[in-house]
């Protein structure tokens, strides 16, 4: 795992320009401290940070490879999980490596197959190849979108980069907004638009894509999407071959040359790879060690909601002294909370959901001084369509994004009408939504329910998931961890695309399946314990402190906020006069704290 940056300039010569480019480079050091490396030539520049998981003397970047008379150079951020099978191959037809890295073989992977080299890969990636000869730049994200790229085109030249803020250091890049982009920050909130990058200018890559760009222009591929098509296993295949499919991507993950460890929440699918994981690693006389979260005072303020049954931390001890982990409890207080809710508004370069992001990042700065890679049960929900929101009239037929209707929605009421005028958001939010319906591969002669949970189920992989893997990918790398999500599999999302609703709640329960296929690993009585969601801090210590903050905010005529948003609208939600609970009170708050700050810090000015 790394960051990755560069610059292609098709008129002028940046070979001399490592000063820019060390600079771009410096500002994701997080997603690498642990080396750098830079490579220019003429028209082209690229950089890389490195966080070492996979053979630390061999895999050095940027990687620079001669084929025949032609010369190409690659930085890449990820993990091809199998690489080992593709070196094989590679092999057989006649390559030759000097390294154990998965990074050479990537980039041998491209030397054989060129843009298809795509269609080849087992991982999690974002890379670009340089093509000296011809003068070619390929950019190419992996199949979910678990790792970022961002880019921008400008002038006569192209920048990319993991993470905005590379982009932005390049000093012919400024930090604007357009109406677009407040559209999206208080339209769509933290769920960004894919292929958005909220800046002025700045794009991303697209989950399942890839980009060449030429002196002529760009062409932009999609190499992966989702196909409709009728199911035709029956329950028991069907979890036979969901198990068989987790277990192959397990072992594959469990691939490490540093100390790698499990999240384990009690809840199913963390329980489950835990389960997996551990019986692989007792193989080797190994004993897995796993990492959960809790807040102090969480036994005295917790209460129930819609996603949040009962407490992980019992559920948590009874699944590690099953699978025989060793198991550690990271503890937060409120003042830890304040302290770095802002952190990974850093960290993303956007506003995000508050504490929920800020206690991963400081679960994650924890687990870093023990280990290097973790396991993730992240995106079992959106691609086995486990959240309530999946069978509950209100949602379904909402007309708009589900999590839209008790979440973001209601953050354009607490705008200026004059911004509303400028942005309107939800006319954008509704334009990105008809487009998302509009991308969904039906499948002939579907009932209505079934058509309609199937638009569900392509909301929350292609709208939801980027936003819940943005969310992991940005608060661990910026601790310098990284974190594999064995749920994101491209072959298990494309099997369980066709599995209908009903099987994937068989036995009345969400996830029906993936219990069943988990049968034997798990305890009955966690296997078929109920969801309840990631934890939150429900300490009134943390409330009250986000509504003195954003009380001081709004009686600062100088904050950058101040005339945005409808003053008496948000003081309304502040004394709590908004007609809604104190949870919602405290979201849109700490939303509005940190698009606060994300203005003045990162100097943005509005168009």
């Amino acid at each position: 795992m790394c960051g990755i940056t560069g610059w292609i300039d098709w008129e002028n010569d940046i070979s001399g320009q490592k000063e820019i480019l060390e600079k771009m480079a410096g500002t994701i050091q997080n997603r690498g401290p642990d080396a750098e490396g830079f490579w220019l030539s003429p028209r082209a520049g690229l950089a890389h940070r490195r966080l070492i998981v996979i053979d630390p003397e061999g895999g050095l970047q940027p990687m620079v490879e001669r084929w025949g008379d032609r010369l190409f150079a690659m930085t890449y951020n990820g993990e091809i999980y199998n690489y080992l099978e593709l070196k094989k191959e590679l092999q057989e037809r006649g390559h030759t490596f000097k390294t154990n890295s998965d990074t050479e073989v990537l980039l041998h992977t491209y030397l054989e197959w060129g843009e298809d080299c795509v269609r080849h890969l087992n991982g999690i990636f974002a890379f670009a190849i340089w093509d000296d000869a011809n003068q070619k730049l390929f950019l190419a994200r992996d199949h979910l979108g678990v790792k970022p790229l961002f880019y921008t085109e400008k002038g006569s030249m192209i920048l990319f980069a993991s993470e905005i803020k590379a982009i932005l250091a390049h000093p012919e890049v400024k930090p604007e907004l357009d109406a677009d982009g407040l559209a999206e920050i208080f339209g769509n909130g933290p769920m960004r638009t894919p292929g958005v990058g909220v800046f002025k200018g700045i794009k991303e890559v697209r989950a399942g894509h890839s980009i060449t760009f030429t002196r002529e222009g760009k062409r932009v591929t999609r190499y992966w999407q989702l196909e409709s098509k009728p199911h035709t296993d029956d329950v028991e295949t069907t979890a036979a071959k969901i198990r068989e499919i987790l277990e192959d991507t397990v072992r594959r993950q469990l691939i490490s040359d540093m100390p790698l460890v499990a999240m384990l929440s009690g809840g199913l699918d963390s329980s489950g790879l835990t389960a997996i994981a551990g019986k692989e690693l007792a193989k080797e006389n190994r004993t897995l060690h796993t990492y959960s979260l809790d807040f102090v005072g969480s036994d005295r303020d917790f209460q129930t909601d819609l996603l949040h049954r009962d407490l992980d931390e019992p559920w948590v001890k009874r699944v590690s002294e099953h699978v025989k982990t060793e198991h550690h409890t990271i503890v937060l207080d409120s003042e830890e909370l304040l302290e770095n809710l802002l952190v990974p508004l850093r960290a993303r370069d956007l506003p995000g959901i508050g504490e929920m992001e800020t206690s991963l990042y400081l679960l994650f700065r924890e687990i870093k001084k023990d280990a290097t890679v973790a396991l993730s049960g992240e995106s079992a929900d959106e691609v086995f369509s486990g959240y309530p929101w999946f069978h509950q009239d209100e949602f379904l037929n909402a007309g708009t994004f589900p999590w839209r209707v008790s979440t973001t929605g209601y953050l354009s009421s607490l705008l200026s009408q004059e911004t509303l005028n400028y942005a309107r958001p939800d006319d954008y939010v509704q334009t990105r939504y008809a487009e998302a319906i509009s991308e969904v591969p039906a499948l002939e002669g579907e009932g209505d329910l079934e058509a309609r949970q199937r638009e569900m189920s392509y909301l929350f992989i292609t709208r939801f998931l980027p936003f819940m893997l943005d969310r992991k990918d940005r608060t661990s790398m910026y601790t310098g961890f990284e974190v594999r999500v064995p749920f994101c599999d491209y072959r298990l999302v494309e099997y369980l695309w066709n599995v209908p609703y009903r099987v994937k709640t068989v036995d009345n329960i969400e996830k029906g399946i993936l219990r069943r296929a988990l049968k034997g690993y798990l305890p009955d009585d966690v296997l078929y314990r109920r969801k309840s969601a990631y934890p939150t801090a429900q300490n009134p210590v943390y409330y009250q402190a986000i509504i003195r903050w954003a009380n001081d905010i709004l009686a600062d005529h100088n904050s950058p906020i101040y005339s945005l948003v409808n003053r008496r609208n948000v003081q309304a939600l502040i004394d709590g006069k908004a007609g809604v609970d104190e949870g919602q009170i405290v979201k849109a708050l700490e939303y509005l704290i940190q698009v606060n700050s994300w203005i003045k810090e990162y100097g943005i000015t509005i168009s």
